[in-house]
């Protein structure tokens, strides 16, 4: 996600002006066109009112397409922040409610922490796991069907690697090996700790009270992955997205032959100012366009997407210190305005 209040314009300009040179390249042809054609009386320029109609339009489609690709990203991002809320919630539970005051046999203090660890660094295992899984390409993504611009986005999935991220949070080669193994690994993660959970419970660790609060917020982890999933595996609706971008390429590229008669009613030298404002208004729409594409899948890892590295290295950090650790990794910080 981009965090800085400016947008560089180094950055702008590393994203249009492949457009923008075509679009002097088109808009410079017309105009030579055009003023080539004047002396055999044959004139190609289009009125501006059929063209305006058509940019109005398509201004409007385009507002709405906007519209819900921002909606993706914000709900991308509310849910992401009921992820931290729970996860520090169940940091929390682990650390009240795993107590030997119901232990059918005695238990040190080492042990139950080392129970408490098991259980906290299984939730952290649990978020990487699934920001893994969500970064992966899927089929209608962006980055699959348009071949997106290599700088928006960060190096292969997520950029990182299961067995750097989630592997070293679980507790046993055992545990690692059946999980990796997974179609979907973060789903096992939270089976494995209701499992523990269950074990918990007839050792009388927890008391029947404390299972349920537990489970329910094993619940709660399993609604927020399918939230996620939801907005993952189900594009923008097709119409929608297909469309606004044909409309714009028909609006653009019928634009210069508007403004190439607009301005040679202004007089004769002044027609060449169609190409400079052809490509204004061309980048301005095409913009639109490309803000609305990039936004629909908010998991992709691109640079407007949400943060979920960020967010993952957040609840490390709170849950670590729950555990009263203080060899912390650092917070993750915007690289060049990025923050991933």
């Amino acid at each position: 996600m981009y965090v800085y209040r400016k947008i560089h314009w180094k950055i702008i300009v590393s994203f249009a002006w492949k457009n923008l040179l075509f679009f002097m390249i088109y808009g410079s042809a017309i105009v030579f066109t055009y003023h080539y054609l004047e002396h055999l009386d044959i004139n190609i320029g289009i009125p501006f009112m059929p063209i305006s109609t058509i940019g109005i339009a398509v201004a409007f489609y385009l507002g709405f397409k906007n519209n819900q690709s921002y909606d993706r990203f914000w709900e991308g991002r509310k849910i992401w922040g009921g992820i931290v809320n729970y996860s520090r919630t169940w940091g929390n539970q682990v650390m009240s409610y795993v107590s030997d005051l119901h232990a059918k046999e005695s238990v040190s203090d080492e042990e139950l922490h080392t129970i408490q660890h098991r259980l906290t660094y299984r939730q952290i295992a649990w978020i990487n796991a699934l920001r893994l899984q969500l970064r992966v390409p899927a089929n209608h993504s962006i980055s699959e069907t348009k071949g997106a611009n290599k700088k928006m986005f960060q190096g292969k999935p997520g950029g990182e690697d299961w067995d750097q991220d989630v592997a070293p949070f679980l507790s046993c080669s055992t545990e690692i090996h059946m999980i990796e193994s997974k179609k979907n690994t973060a789903t096992h993660i939270v089976r494995a700790q209701g499992e523990d959970c269950k074990h918990l419970f007839k050792v009388g660790l927890i008391d029947d009270f404390r299972h349920m609060k537990l489970m329910h917020s094993l619940e709660e982890f399993y609604n927020l992955q399918g939230k996620c999933e939801r907005i993952k595996n189900t594009p923008l609706p097709r119409q929608y997205s297909y469309f606004s971008s044909v409309f714009v390429w028909i609006f653009i590229l019928l634009m210069p032959f508007g403004l190439v008669g607009e301005f040679h009613d202004m007089g004769h030298n002044f027609i060449w100012l169609t190409v400079p404002f052809y490509m204004i208004v061309a980048w301005v729409f095409l913009t639109m366009e490309l803000v609305g594409d990039n936004s629909e899948d908010p998991f992709e890892n691109f640079i407007n997407d949400v943060p979920m590295t960020a967010l993952c290295r957040t609840i490390e950090i709170d849950l670590r210190e729950m555990l009263g650790e203080t060899d912390l990794p650092p917070k993750v910080e915007a690289v060049n305005g990025v923050l991933m």
